[in-house]
């Protein structure tokens, strides 16, 4: 017998469908991961169009219609004398600063309340209670508690994100399955293994789904809350142009406070894949 006659000749009736496949799932990534930007940048050049038209043929009020190109020229003269700098900052401070402290707390308060569901239930209704009192009627009620400072930022965005992310952790710690505190207490695991081998790990993707959208949400409890009173922030300086109707700035800053939420949401998903990159893919 020959070497060529005892060697199987491998043809498309023999190999294996999902290497016949492969190719052309690889094409057809590569083509999607075009396809998103390549779409994104269409609808944003559409947009921009949308306005120019507006803003070029007068479709608005005269006070409204204003072209993205006066938008840029205060951009950039308000970038060069240093006012959206200051005030970016002073705003992204005070975002972080609430963040921060809501997230540790909510993150803490929501891990409790799932673990003790008899404490759940006493204070589950004054918590739905006080997370559907709107925010923004206590502005001033933090104004004249701690004045006009970043304080009274923090606070108010303090009260929008904590809820978010003790919702995000309750929720993550009473999705764990049964079968697996079943199974831990046969292996006798004691608590502090159950906690940290079992409770968090299911937890931890629901904390991170709070996280990010307590982190939107503390960038839009500082800007309105600037937008009622503050020495200094985006949102006091749409307040200001708005009262002198320079659109212009508004529309400009509000595209700043735009790709910010776009650039924070973008920076937490990548954080997330990172410290999650022990999950298997699907389940991120």
């Amino acid at each position: 017998m020959s070497v060529v006659s005892a060697t199987p000749r491998l043809n498309k009736a023999t190999t294996p469908r999902s290497a016949q496949r492969r190719p052309a799932d690889r094409s057809g990534k590569s083509r999607n991961r075009w396809l998103v930007p390549a779409s994104q940048l269409a609808v944003a050049l559409a947009l921009l169009g949308v306005w120019q038209l507006v803003g070029s043929q007068q479709l608005l009020e005269p006070v409204l219609a204003k072209t993205p190109a006066q938008s840029w020229d205060y951009f950039t003269n308000a970038f060069k004398s240093g006012e959206l700098w200051t005030n970016t900052k002073s705003t992204m401070s005070a975002v972080l600063i609430a963040w921060v402290l809501a997230g540790v707390v909510g993150v803490v308060v929501g891990v409790a309340l799932g673990l003790v569901p008899l404490a759940e239930r006493i204070i589950n209704p004054f918590f739905d209670a006080a997370n559907a009192m709107p925010r923004l009627a206590l502005a001033p009620l933090f104004i004249v508690v701690f004045g006009i400072t970043t304080t009274a930022k923090v606070a108010l965005a303090v009260t929008l994100v904590f809820f978010i992310v003790c919702s995000g952790a309750r929720a993550g710690v009473k999705s764990t399955d049964e079968e697996w505190l079943r199974l831990s207490t046969v292996l006798d695991a004691n608590r502090t293994q159950v906690f940290f081998k079992i409770l968090m790990p299911v937890a931890t993707p629901a904390i991170f789904a709070g996280l990010r959208l307590g982190l939107i949400y503390s960038l839009l409890g500082v800007v309105g809350s600037e937008l009622i009173s503050a020495r200094d922030g985006l949102g006091q300086l749409v307040a200001v142009y708005s009262s002198q109707f320079r659109m212009e700035a508004v529309y400009a800053i509000l595209l700043l406070l735009a790709v910010i939420a776009v650039l924070l949401n973008q920076l937490m998903s990548v954080a997330e894949r990172y410290l999650l990159r022990w999950q298997a893919p699907a389940q991120r």
